[in-house]
């Protein structure tokens, strides 16, 4: 039962990654029909980040009232009702009005789904729950796609994910029952089970510990903004960048972001397998140079076809870094702190979402989408800097904690 349930909740994920990526592959299109801005997708996608961070940062509450189960059947009915109100939409306001449940559904399901996986299964299925993320955010463009290239029109696509996610709600409805009875038969395995190795810093904190008072959080927190700033831009304005600045047809554009996508749906698929024998730390330094290395292709003037493919290297470069650093989260600051610390990360990350895309955009609207690729590397160059300084500082406070405590076994 807990096998076939836990597919549920990889459903559910896929419904959270299907309308991640629509914004950006139909905005092309989109632009046209209503005559907007270029900087107009960025404002919307804030929208929608901004309902994501206030629904997560509450999220707390209203899980512990009404249970992991209605929370996400609610909150899928929200964002399906917000996908079939967008291509209804006749004016730009419109559009805003159903970017905000949108937002507030996706945060409610991500927050939720991730503390119910990390509570009740094992650590490897963290890796796998966003790989099925990747699914729903590959499939978006894919499907996107289709509709431009045959029928001209971007309506048909979000009308198709919004009944895509109304099914996913009936599936939820009947599946109901199941979520407190699961919940409780793995809480009862889970006490029979050895307890994971404590953080090095466990011992230097009470329970009267703020997070933002332990050395080396805010370095943490600096790299999920930076990761998901970078994933976000990526999928927003890809499309727009090779339609404005390669000249690359909508469809095709589209095509190559859902590659994009599927790099970091297949390499968090590998890395559920990779984790049993390499570390979370070496994941995450791995996954970061090859994004670094992706983005580069995309600065360099190499032609399209080479250009195009620094989208899935990339995509295949983060994959393994959002889990990973969140899976590490208890290694690195200790289990009495990591619940809180992980809801600070998740909201700093979803603010790196709906900052970062949107002043590209600004950026661009100034001077030239042609900017896009420089400003995908600084930041990926950023995150590497940051999330090695983090492992030097984290490297240098365990061998002072070994000294120590060594001196301190020698005095007695």
């Amino acid at each position: 039962m807990a096998t076939l349930f836990l597919l549920i909740i990889y459903l559910a994920f896929i419904s959270l990654g299907l309308p991640d990526s629509l914004l950006g592959a139909a905005w092309p299109v989109m632009q046209v029909d209503y005559d907007a801005p270029f900087e107009m997708a960025g404002w919307l996608f804030m929208i929608i980040a901004a309902g994501t961070i206030v629904s997560s940062l509450v999220s707390g509450t209203i899980l512990r009232r009404f249970g992991t189960g209605k929370v996400t059947l609610v909150s899928c009915l929200m964002t399906a009702g917000a996908l079939l109100g967008i291509p209804f939409s006749s004016s730009l306001v419109w559009l805003a009005l159903c970017a905000v449940p949108l937002g507030l559904g996706a945060g409610a399901v991500d927050s939720g789904l991730n503390h119910y996986v990390a509570a009740h299964y094992k650590a490897h299925h963290m890796s796998w729950l966003h790989c099925f993320w990747g699914v729903g955010a590959t499939l978006g463009p894919i499907i996107m796609a289709q509709f431009i290239s045959e029928q001209n029109t971007w309506k048909h696509g979000y009308l198709t994910v919004a009944c895509i996610q109304f099914a996913l709600v009936v599936i939820l409805i009947f599946t109901l029952p199941l979520w407190e009875r699961v919940a409780k038969t793995n809480k009862r395995v889970a006490q029979l089970e050895p307890v994971e190795n404590e953080g090095y810093s466990d011992g230097n904190m009470t329970e009267s510990t703020k997070p933002m008072q332990i050395k080396g959080v805010k370095l943490a927190l600096i790299s999920f903004l930076l990761y998901c700033g970078v994933e976000a831009t990526i999928g927003l304005w890809g499309s727009s960048f090779f339609v404005d600045a390669k000249q690359i047809s909508a469809s095709d554009a589209a095509k190559w972001v859902s590659f994009y996508y599927a790099g970091i749906t297949v390499g968090r698929f590998l890395t559920g397998f990779i984790t049993f024998s390499v570390s979370n730390r070496v994941l995450i330094r791995a996954g970061q140079l090859t994004a670094l290395f992706g983005a580069t292709l995309l600065v360099l003037p190499l032609p399209p076809n080479f250009s195009l493919a620094g989208l899935p290297i990339v995509g295949l470069g983060l994959a393994p870094i959002y889990p990973c650093m969140l899976h590490e989260t208890p290694v690195r600051f200790g289990r009495k702190q990591a619940q809180s610390i992980m809801g600070f990360q998740m909201a700093v990350a979803y603010t790196g979402s709906t900052l970062m895309p949107p002043l590209l955009g600004l950026l661009a609207s100034y001077s030239t989408i042609e900017i896009f690729p420089f400003y995908i590397v600084v930041s990926a160059a950023a995150m590497l800097l940051f999330s090695e300084r983090l492992n030097v500082f984290l490297k240098r406070a365990h061998i002072e904690q070994t000294t120590t405590s060594d001196v301190n076994q020698g005095g007695a």
